[in-house]
């Protein structure tokens, strides 16, 4: 996905972090090429795309104290995805298979942590929203 983002020249930025996010951990061990500290930076990279029909990516990590534990969501999901295959489980089918056996390896702990995800975003992108506006 990055590679690709990047071939067709969408920039892919970092909100004030180093790494590509996982949806429960900080990181995916993926590097973003750039870190941006403010609203103010993404809007003023937005404002100088060279490709006007193109976008940019804001990657948003989820807050620390919000993060699960990076090995145990590892061996999860690798068990998981092991399971779909035995079940011949494809396509649209495992992304809820898969999130349903996060659910019961962190006794539920996936839910909260997806939510303070999707605030987090929600809340970066107001920030930016307001940015844009003002340039």
């Amino acid at each position: 996905t990055l590679e690709y983002l990047e071939t067709v020249g969408v920039p892919v930025l970092g909100w004030q972090h180093d790494w590509f996010p996982a949806f429960y951990t900080r990181s995916s061990g993926l590097p973003v090429a750039h870190r941006v500290e403010s609203a103010a930076e993404v809007a003023a990279i937005f404002s100088n795309l060279t490709r006007a029909a193109s976008g940019l990516l804001v990657t948003v990590p989820i807050p620390e104290d919000d993060e699960l534990d990076a090995e145990h969501l590892g061996a999860v999901l690798d068990r998981a995805l092991a399971e779909c295959d035995d079940a011949a489980i494809t396509g649209a089918a495992i992304t809820p298979f898969v999130l349903g056996r996060i659910s019961e390896a962190t006794a539920g702990g996936s839910i909260p942590a997806n939510l303070a995800l999707a605030e987090n975003n929600a809340g970066v992108a107001a920030q930016i929203a307001v940015a844009l506006s003002a340039t």
